[in-house]
């Protein structure tokens, strides 16, 4: 485990204390608690990156079809030529 120090003033000190008290948290539970939901909603990658690789795929054209026919054809190579 490793600690870690943040420096707050005074009056954001207080808000968060309260902010705790009210969680029915110690502040050091309240900050860890609040920390690990920033992380988990924070982006995992370079935005700009994931719109590039969006984009490109967005250019690629793959035969399509309607999604009954692509069923039915889906269903015939798990059955088999003979069946259906």
């Amino acid at each position: 485990m490793k600690r870690m120090q943040v420096l707050f003033q005074d009056d954001e000190y207080e808000r968060l204390q309260q902010a705790a008290r009210r969680a029915g948290l110690t502040l050091a539970a309240w900050v860890r608690r609040a920390l690990r939901a920033a992380w988990r909603s924070a982006p995992l990658g370079d935005r700009d990156r994931k719109l590039d690789v969006i984009r490109s795929a967005a250019r690629l054209d793959f035969p399509t079809a309607d999604i009954d026919d692509m069923l039915a054809e889906i269903e015939r190579g798990y059955l088999g030529p003979d069946e259906p």
